[in-house]
């Protein structure tokens, strides 16, 4: 009988997290008061072009768009996933991806302006994730913090410790 009390204490305590989990989209990181950003260059979509791109890596990082964009404080101890991709910061000497900038789309921080700092989020990972292509996007998963950091990179106005670092699958419609 006691078993079957702990059991249904961890569904319960399971259901309500997965409740209290938010899906979160880019925009909804944006106040919407918060005056328009407009990029630099449009993110790159075309793989063709990807060497091209990649040759620019060793040039000197561009300046970061509106880097005092303004961010959502009532995001701040919310439960999310939040789709995005990677920048590595820190890899394990096992090649596992330890600490990111995750941001809205490929090559940002890298191949063009960084986005404005409501646009991304520092994030790190105990376990970490081995990271094969940058242009995979993954959905991370944890609780987010409104908290500013400054990397070599760029300025990020969210952080997040990642629960779980998912490879991106559409949810099921």
């Amino acid at each position: 009988m006691r078993r079957w009390g702990m059991l249904l204490s961890l569904l319960v305590a399971t259901s309500s997290w997965a409740q209290d989990l938010r899906v979160l989209t880019w925009q909804e990181m944006i106040p919407p008061d918060a005056p328009p950003v407009k990029l630099v260059t449009a993110p790159i979509h075309d793989l063709s072009k990807m060497a091209d791109t990649l040759s620019m890596e060793s040039a000197p990082a561009a300046h970061q768009l509106a880097p005092h964009a303004p961010v959502v404080k009532s995001l701040d101890g919310q439960t999310v996933r939040l789709p995005g991709y990677i920048v590595p910061l820190e890899v394990s000497e096992e090649g596992r991806v330890t600490e990111f900038l995750l941001v809205p789309y490929f090559g940002a921080c890298i191949h063009v302006p960084p986005p404005p700092p409501n646009q991304i989020v520092h994030v790190t990972s105990e376990l970490g994730v081995k990271v094969d292509e940058l242009y995979q996007p993954y959905w991370i998963e944890g609780p987010m913090q409104v908290k500013s950091t400054t990397s070599e990179l760029a300025d990020a106005g969210y952080q997040m410790e990642a629960d779980k670092i998912l490879i991106y699958e559409l949810p099921d419609q």
